[in-house]
This record gives structure tokens, sequence and C-alpha cells, in this order.
């Protein structure tokens, strides 16, 4: 991880954070509760600025915030004991507010990353964006993994086939395909393929892959063996090979996509007899070599594979709105649908991330973004920070105590009953759920080293 991933990640969290924050702050200002701190970040301040009732702060700590309200405490429950007595609260503090004022600060939170996200997605749609990917033509894992049957094998696909379709949607790229197939694993998936002209239709279910929490089919993406772009000084380059070369075959045996350009230098890599790699490729219709030694065939080569770049059309307003919503409304219920994947037998430790591997995730897709152009960057780091707010969003309404969805619940039962809880129950909820948010930060932490340990 560089310095200027981690900047990144941290700038980008901070900004779902910030937005996160700044619901419960303009809900706690509408409803009449005093803010006393907003601060980005956790720990003592290094920068603070007291404008009004409210102290300003950038903690020390770049992971997480919070929005301190006048006699809000987790962990003190003086405000409920002196409720119980009859003691009214002071003027302005959390306390003094009703029930259900308090429960729409606390849904406000959540309630802005989702509509930051909204925001975020009618902004990307309204200026259009650049897509890199691949088409749907397919290639079987099992042609390079024989050690077990997957579902696409099950069912019958075939090497080159195309995926047409999923569930009745048009599938015309491989990130539609994996779309489907990632958040439905054990549920049967009606699929059509284009094989050779011939229109096929089958059934198949999704194995669920228990490391990466998601579904899987066998299935590897089709890339032709053409050279898009060579890295300058690079081993590739020094063998002669240049852009819109089509690679034929290596070491003698016929290549017919990257898959089995990659496998046969895995082989090679293995073979400690390998003295030399040779590639036959093909440039104007004349076929030449390209030779590389036992030593450069293990390192970066230094090209890449020509795949399908489109931009998206710019949207009218009206039109950016409408599909900005329906994008944030699809990933909201991947979200939350993609919740049940943790009751399924996964691999905790590496299908759930912790704070570190997050600020990493958002830095690492800036930075491949802004490679590719300031443009892209940013269009690819702010459509990377919407989907992880959408996910705050959902994880931060689940019913657990002191997250969001738990208190919200305190205060609806605070509500209904028409008195306050008794103190004593209030300390239980919030020890109850300081334990388990503990818990859940450490096995997430825990979780980011064995992830950055084995990379």
């Amino acid at each position: 991880m560089t310095l200027l991933n981690i900047l990144l990640g941290l700038i980008g969290l901070g900004i779902v954070v910030f937005f996160h924050e700044l619901g419960h702050f303009l809900a706690a200002r509408f409803v009449g509760i005093n803010v006393e701190a907003f601060s980005i970040g956790w720990g003592n301040p290094i920068l603070k600025k007291k404008i009004g009732n409210t102290e300003y702060r950038l903690g020390m700590f770049p992971l997480g915030g919070y929005c301190k309200m006048q006699g809000d405490s987790d962990h003190n429950n003086e405000a409920y004991v002196n409720l119980e007595k009859g003691i009214a609260p002071e003027k302005g503090s959390y306390h003094a507010a009703s029930p259900a004022a308090r429960m729409l600060v606390c849904f406000c939170g959540p309630l802005f990353n989702l509509l930051f996200a909204v925001l975020v997605f009618i902004v990307i749609f309204g200026i259009g964006f650049t897509v890199h990917t691949t088409g749907n033509k397919i290639i079987l894992a099992s042609d390079f993994d024989n050690s077990r049957t997957y579902p696409a094998d099950i069912a019958g696909l075939k090497t080159g086939d195309r995926i047409i379709e999923i569930r009745g949607k048009e599938t015309n790229y491989f990130h539609e395909i994996r779309k489907n197939i990632i958040v439905n694993p054990k549920k049967v998936l009606p699929v059509t393929v284009d094989r050779n002209g011939e229109i096929l239709h089958f059934q198949i279910t999704p194995s669920l892959n228990e490391n990466e929490g998601s579904g899987q089919i066998g299935i590897l993406t089709w890339k032709d063996p053409v050279i898009d772009s060579i890295i300058e000084d690079s081993a590739a380059e020094k063998a002669g090979l240049m852009p819109g070369d089509l690679i034929v075959s290596a070491n003698g045996i016929p290549i017919f996509n990257s898959e089995d350009f990659r496998s046969l230098r895995n082989e090679s890599i293995i073979n400690e007899n390998t003295e030399n790699f040779v590639i036959e490729y093909e440039r104007y219709g004349a076929r030449r070599e390209a030779v590389f030694s036992a030593e450069e065939i293990k390192g970066e080569l230094g090209f890449s594979w020509a795949i399908i770049t489109y931009r998206t059309p710019r949207l009218s307003v009206p039109k950016a709105i409408a599909t900005g919503v329906k994008e944030s409304y699809e990933t909201l219920y991947t979200t939350v649908t993609s919740l049940r994947l943790l009751f399924m037998g996964i691999n905790l430790t590496k299908a759930v991330s912790g704070p570190v591997r997050i600020t990493y995730m958002i830095g690492d897709t800036a930075t491949q973004g802004f490679g590719q152009g300031i443009g892209t960057g940013f269009l690819t780091i702010f459509n990377f920070i919407a989907l992880i707010s959408i996910a705050l969003c959902v994880m931060n309404l689940l019913p657990l105590p002191i997250l969001d969805g738990g208190m919200i619940i305190l205060f609806f039962i605070e509500m209904i009953r028409k008195k306050p809880i008794p103190p004593k129950a209030v300390a239980a909820f919030q020890t109850c759920g300081f334990v388990i948010i503990i818990g859940l930060m450490l096995f997430a932490i825990f979780g980011d080293i064995m992830f950055f340990a084995t990379r």
C-alpha cells in the first residue's frame, strides 16, 4: 500500500463519514438538540474551531467520526435516571427531545449516506463515464483446473459460448454477467447462450465462494490475445512486441485467448528446464517471434491485453436523476440481499472488510482511475465511494446496540411505553452493543491483517 493509496483512501472514507455525521448534525439542529462537537476522525483533535455552540474537529485517527450532542453519552445513563425520577432534562439536550425526534436524528445519518450516493450517481450518469470491460464470451475455469466440477460444467456450458441473457436481462459485457452471478449463490438462474449462432437455454445454480462471499459458476472472461499497450523499457518492448500484435502460439502451442497464454507461461515458470519462452505473433499478416529468457518470463513482461472501452452517453437532467435513483436502488437492494451470505458459511476473515482494507480499496481504486486520467480518476473514486456509502447506510441500520438501527429500536420502545426505559436495561443494552461493536472491529481488523499478510 503506497502513501498515495493511503491518502486517497482516507480522503474517500472521510467523505463518506462526513455525510453520515452531517445527517445526524442537521437532524439534531432541526429538532432543537444542541450539537457540542462535530468531528471527522477519532481521538484528540489536531484541528478544531468553535462556531456558535458547536466545535468542529479533525481527529487524530482519520477513521470514522462522531457528532456529540448535549447530554448524549453511550455509557452515561444519568439522563434516564433523572427522567425516571421525574427530573426534566435540560432544554436543548439529547434526552429533552421526544423519542420520535431522537429516532429521526439516528435515521438521518444512514439516510444522508444514501442521498449522497444518489447524488453521486446522478452526476456520474449526467456527465457520462468511461467503462473498461470485456465481452460476453466465456472460458470454462475447468479448462485450466480439472480438480473440481463447476456449475457451468454441470449445466453444459462450453468455452467460446456467449452469455447473452441472465434472468431475462440482456448481458453484453462480462461485468454484467458477473453482477448477476455474485449476488445469487445457490439460486437457480435461467441463462441464455449464443453458441456459434445457435441460441441455447440453461439452468445454472451458482455455488458459494466462501472466501469472497459471492456466487460463482466457474467461468473466466475471454480476451483475444491481442496486445493493447507496451510499457516502456519492459521485457516486451525489448523483445520487439508492439500494440496490435496478435499472439498465435507460445513454445509451439496454439493460443486462442489470454488464459491460454497465462497457463502456458505458468507451466514454463514451473518447468525448471525451460531456457526460453518463445512467442509467435502476427503483425500485418506476417508471422514473427519474440524470445524471453527464463528470468524475464518470471517477472513482469510489460504488456496488457486489448479490452473493450466505451463511454456512456451524457444524460439529460431528468434522465440522469431517474438513472441515478435506479442505480442507487439496485445497489441498495444488492447490499441488503448480500447480508444473507454472512449466514451461509462464508469465510468471514476473508469476505468481510474492515476499515483498513476499505481504506486500501478506496485508495487502490482511485490510483488506478487517476492512472487513466484525472477525469476518469474522480469518476472512479466517487463511484466506489457511493457504493461504500450505501453499504454504510445498510450496516448502520442493522438492529444492533449502539448502531443507529439499534438506537432507533430503543427509542421506538420508549415511545410505545410512553415512559423512559429503566436505566439498568439501557446500560445493559449499551454495554452489550459496545462489546459487539468492539468484537466486530477486532475481527474485521484481524481479517484486514490476514488480507495484507497473504498478498
